[in-house]
């Protein structure tokens, strides 16, 4: 079978441009799923943040190509889609972008609360929700643990009543990771969001093996340390081998050191490009590298 008719009878033309000249098997087509330990429930390792890129207007030059990312992610296997009220008009684009699509109800909606006091913090959840149209989240997690202990308490009541599946806690610092680990062992939250990439892997010391433990599903952010790693490597070769992995850009080589780690559930990059939103969900297939070969990609970075 060549690369084209693997292509055409697997149906993922989307991604078609972006595949390498080589032919691959079945297993590469499968995205690799990750379960939420509190459930089973099984999510794509990729998925899409929406902090700046969908803090847009309702201009149609302006929406077409988020629509286009949201219709590609989808299509190429992915479905968690995080936001927050703090992302401008983030929450209130997805909704109005996913509400026109017939597969609207196969994403995974996951947005945050980021205010003080127990009324604020329900008003401000609801108004989400209306934002996302969205009558029941997927994922609601405490921004940044701001006040988290009064909005755990409220997600925890909002999950009995079904308003929400799965509550977490989130930062994007390493200085957060030990509150993060300790609020962990004490409130067992569904979710935990970090930042963890291939030059700050403080999460690697501990975080990613107490959220294994105590059974907390693992978003990460900051992948790409805000644009810095691609500026890094910006003129510099992939290494040959990085093709062993399904590794065809930069992009998806920093991804994949991250998914390769166990205990991460789903990396949540960011994209208004949707052309790089297929390049992140095809990190998703193909082999994933082995301790050996995670400590190669490492070194290989620090030489240049």
């Amino acid at each position: 079978m060549n690369r084209r008719t693997l292509i055409k009878t697997l149906g993922l033309s989307t991604a078609a441009f972006l595949l390498p000249d080589r032919l691959f098997t079945m297993e590469d087509y499968k995205m690799l799923l990750r379960p939420i330990p509190s459930t089973g429930e099984m999510l794509p390792v990729i998925g899409l943040g929406t902090w700046i890129q969908f803090d847009v207007s309702n201009s149609e030059n302006e929406l077409q190509p988020l629509r286009d990312v949201l219709t590609m992610m989808i299509e190429n296997g992915g479905k968690v889609i995080d936001s927050s009220p703090m992302y401008g008009r983030a929450e209130e684009v997805i909704g109005t972008l996913t509400s026109s699509m017939q597969n609207k109800n196969e994403f995974f909606y996951a947005t945050k609360v980021w205010t003080s006091g127990e009324q604020q913090g329900i008003e401000q959840m609801e108004n989400s929700m209306h934002k996302m149209k969205r009558k029941t989240m997927d994922l609601i997690q405490v921004h940044n643990l701001v006040d988290w202990k009064t909005h755990l308490k409220t997600l925890r009541m909002w999950k009995d009543e079904g308003r929400v599946r799965y509550i977490g806690i989130t930062h994007y610092t390493a200085s957060a990771h030990q509150q993060l680990e300790d609020i962990m062992k004490s409130e067992k939250p569904d979710f935990v969001q970090f930042n963890y990439s291939m030059r700050i892997r403080n999460a690697e010391r501990t975080l990613l093996d107490t959220a294994k433990e105590k059974g907390a599903a693992v978003l990460i952010n900051e992948p790409y340390e805000k644009g810095s790693l691609f500026t890094l490597v910006k003129g510099k070769s992939l290494p040959e081998w990085a093709k062993d992995f399904n590794i065809n850009s930069w992009g998806q080589f920093f991804l994949k050191y991250i998914i390769s780690h166990p205990a991460v559930t789903c990396v949540i990059p960011g994209t208004s490009n949707p052309r790089h939103v297929v390049d992140n969900m095809n990190t998703g297939y193909g082999p994933m590298p082995d301790e050996t070969a995670r400590k190669k990609m490492i070194s290989y970075l620090e030489s240049l």
